[in-house]
């Protein structure tokens, strides 16, 4: 008996190639980032090519230099990512088995993390190309809410990241052991479909926002502006669908169901809400203190 409604069958896998023994295969979670990736350049390269969005009409980058940015970006998405995940969710599993950390295949990235290696490649990448950072931050922040969109949606396609039982309609039945290990012996467990959650206010609605304030409203005038904006709307989204997430089993325990990382009595925060917090704050602080400039 069922309860929520049952997950799509559709395959991690877009398809797969076996050549003398090698086996190649195309998943879908692959094929959003890289697809959000080329979205996200599409959106800065038309911001840069317009002048008059830009405080003395000089855009923040060329066309050239932003398709260079490109792989600073992978690589600073990939590798912060990975040690994020690392150092954030599982250090301890991880210093026991370093062979382990570069396995990224196998899964286990963190959005704080690549998120921090981002920010290190942008600082890294103005500097080299004596390039304003306020306006490079502000046109990667333009560039980001499609490939976190198509990420989250990737992520439901996996059926991982799943969220807490729930009795809601739209509850889905997600497949595997862990995720219905709420179940009953007359009913399959369903779950907030967190990931969808996600890919609605840190993609859609979030975007909506920055392309408004960015085209409409003359945002990139105020460098630091649009990077605040999406510091504080990915937290603020991150944070409250942390209340309907599934936490991190490493989290949970007899004393600890709710799976928070810090708690007195049980009243705390999950790992993912002690990691969102700060980019709130920061964001907010960014958002006053460029429009106090400005």
């Amino acid at each position: 008996m069922q309860t929520g409604l049952p997950f799509p069958p559709i395959s991690p896998e877009i398809f797969s190639i076996s050549l003398g023994g090698f086996e190649f295969a195309l998943r879908w979670y692959a094929l959003a980032y890289i697809v959000g990736i080329i979205i996200g350049w599409r959106i800065a390269v038309a911001a840069v090519r317009r002048p008059a969005l830009w405080r003395g009409a000089v855009p923040a980058a060329t066309p050239e230099q932003l398709e260079n940015l490109l792989t600073w970006i992978v690589v600073g998405v990939i590798a912060g990512g990975r040690l994020g995940y690392v150092l954030f969710y599982n250090p301890t599993y991880y210093f026991a088995n370093p062979t382990q950390i570069p396995i990224i295949w196998e899964g286990g990235m963190s959005f704080h993390g690549g998120f921090l290696g981002v920010v290190v490649a942008i600082f890294l990448f103005a500097r080299r190309h004596d390039i304003t950072l306020g306006s490079l931050a502000d046109t990667v922040a333009l560039a980001a809410p499609p490939a976190i969109l198509l990420g989250r949606l990737a992520n439901f396609i996996n059926a991982e990241l799943w969220g807490r039982p729930t009795t809601l309609p739209w509850g889905v039945i997600f497949p595997g052991e862990a995720a219905q290990a709420c179940a009953t012996a007359t009913t399959m467990c369903a779950r907030h479909p967190s990931q969808l959650y996600e890919a609605l206010l840190e993609g859609v609605v979030l975007l909506a926002v920055m392309l408004w304030l960015a085209f409409r409203r003359g945002a990139f005038k105020t460098p630091w502006l649009l990077s605040g904006v999406f510091f504080a709307g990915y937290g603020i989204a991150r944070f409250l669908v942390e209340f309907v997430r599934q936490p991190d089993e490493q989290f949970q325990g007899p004393g600890n169901p709710l799976g928070l990382a810090f708690h007195i009595d049980g009243v705390g925060l999950t790992m993912g809400q002690t990691l969102t917090l700060p980019m709130i704050v920061l964001g907010i602080a960014v958002i006053v203190i460029a429009r106090r400039r400005a």
